[in-house]
């Protein structure tokens, strides 16, 4: 059986653009780009369509239920308690969702300036049961799930330490590894 393809939307004026723009906030936060984007596939072509939806997106920001800082606020709180992520993945996830930078630093600085880094990446690997590594393959697994988790290379090389993991089995600072990343200088001394 093949699949159908969906019918085409009548585009829909500025009521009904609002409408559909407060149904789908009532359902998940969003910001003004994401929202635009929805809309934009219910609003008629061409610069009507565009007028109606710079309207519709005035109107809600007037009356409060659109707003980019508010909405950076939250999702960097609720990515920082609920999944533990890090700074850096945060920073890239708001730039994803259409943030502005300075939008997004505010947030930033707001949740993690004064967050101890290491303990949330404790409390990251705790919630996602990781062991402390036994060898250099499982250092290796845990400092790139930590990395993909938004953690910062010096994060990641206190919370090693603090684990007692040997120099040897952390690549870059001892072991067989640690010359790749050496400064040419450094190399030639020894």
């Amino acid at each position: 059986m093949a699949f159908q393809r969906a019918k085409p939307r009548e585009p829909v004026g500025e009521a009904g653009l609002f409408e559909y723009a407060v149904k789908s906030l009532s359902v998940k936060m969003r910001t003004e780009r994401d929202l635009r984007r929805l809309m934009r596939a219910r609003a008629e072509p061409g610069e009507a369509g565009e007028s109606a939806m710079d309207r519709v997106v005035e109107r809600l920001v007037e009356l409060k239920y659109l707003s980019d800082t508010r909405f950076a606020a939250d999702y960097t709180r609720m990515r920082k308690e609920n999944q533990g992520f890090g700074r850096r993945r945060v920073q890239q996830d708001l730039s994803l969702k259409g943030i502005d930078k300075e939008t997004a630093q505010s947030a930033l600085g707001a949740a993690y300036d004064e967050a101890d880094e290491v303990a949330l990446a404790r409390d990251f690997c705790r919630r996602k049961r990781m062991k402390q590594p036994g060898d250099q393959k499982e250092t290796v697994r845990v400092m790139n799930r930590l990395i993909r988790a938004g953690y910062s290379s010096g994060t990641i090389f206190k919370l090693l330490r603090a684990w007692e993991v040997p120099e040897e089995m952390i690549p870059g600072v001892g072991g067989s590894d640690s010359d790749s990343y050496a400064e040419p200088d450094e190399r030639a001394e020894d």
